[in-house]
């Protein structure tokens, strides 16, 4: 059992709290026992598991699969468990897995997908990962300057959806042009448009373009749109949370398809 938090390994792991030191091991840290379980559950790759004995007790089939899919798995103290979850109470198992880069996933889209420019709140972005999941969204896309992918806060809000929905950081200009180019409507949010989300026809295949949390999204991707949409607000509220704005425009789509 591994008692130090000078541990080689450890220093390791501990690491990955850093996104620069995520970017350099091209890996990320998970921690939680429901995250570890929708890995297993969407059979995505790990790398190295630890636990404290007290965990394991209580999780051996867990346990059983969790190393069965990872080169590496180690007890650990209590005091090293705390030196390597983020979280302020960590539940007794962390693992570390490849980042979504390094697997080079590349993305179809058939009907329905959500791409989201300069996204920099780690919790707004694991909200509309669940949130997107949930609707049916086929994939998401998120421009460079966005925030980690791999955030453990972006994890944990995500509910484990984080490994069912197909994500990729791409350019966003390129995206929406081979959308039109396969015949992909492309519908841009902005508080100026004329035309409300729910008067569209979102049956058709659609990718929707959502922006920054403060300054929405660039001139040049709403110019590029096919269409352009608004959330109406009642006076004196300047606009809505970002994760609330893809949940309505997410499930008009879906609601249309059901109904039609």
């Amino acid at each position: 059992m591994l008692t130090s938090v000078h541990n080689p390994l450890v220093k390791q792991i501990r690491k990955l709290h850093s996104a620069k030191e995520r970017q350099k091991q091209q890996l990320f840290l998970l921690e939680g026992t429901h995250l570890l379980e929708e890995a297993c559950g969407a059979d995505y790759p790990l790398v190295t598991v630890c636990c404290t004995p007290e965990w394991l007790e209580d999780n051996r089939q867990l346990w059983e699969n969790i190393c069965s899919r990872s080169g590496r798995s180690e007890l650990v103290s209590d005091k090293v468990m705390e030196v390597l979850a983020t979280t302020v109470h960590p539940d007794g198992v962390v693992a570390t897995a490849p980042r979504r880069t390094a697997l080079n996933q590349s993305i179809p889209i058939n009907s329905l997908g959500l791409a989201l420019e300069t996204l920099q709140n780690p919790g707004n972005l694991g909200t509309i990962i669940r949130t997107a999941c949930a609707a049916g969204a086929e994939g998401l896309w998120l421009s460079a300057d966005s925030c980690d992918l791999d955030n453990p806060k972006v994890l944990r809000a995500s509910a484990g959806q984080w490994f069912r929905l197909p994500i990729a950081v791409v350019s966003l200009t390129a995206l929406v042009r081979e959308c039109q180019e396969a015949g992909i409507q492309v519908v841009a949010t902005t508080p100026q448009a004329q035309v409300t989300y729910w008067e569209l026809d979102l049956r058709n295949p659609t990718l929707i373009l959502l922006g920054n949390e403060g300054a929405g999204l660039s001139a040049e991707l709403v110019s590029l749109a096919d269409k352009q949409v608004s959330i109406p607000l009642s006076p004196g509220v300047e606009s809505l949370n970002v994760a609330i704005a893809s949940a309505l425009i997410l499930y008009e789509a879906r609601r249309q398809r059901l109904k039609y």
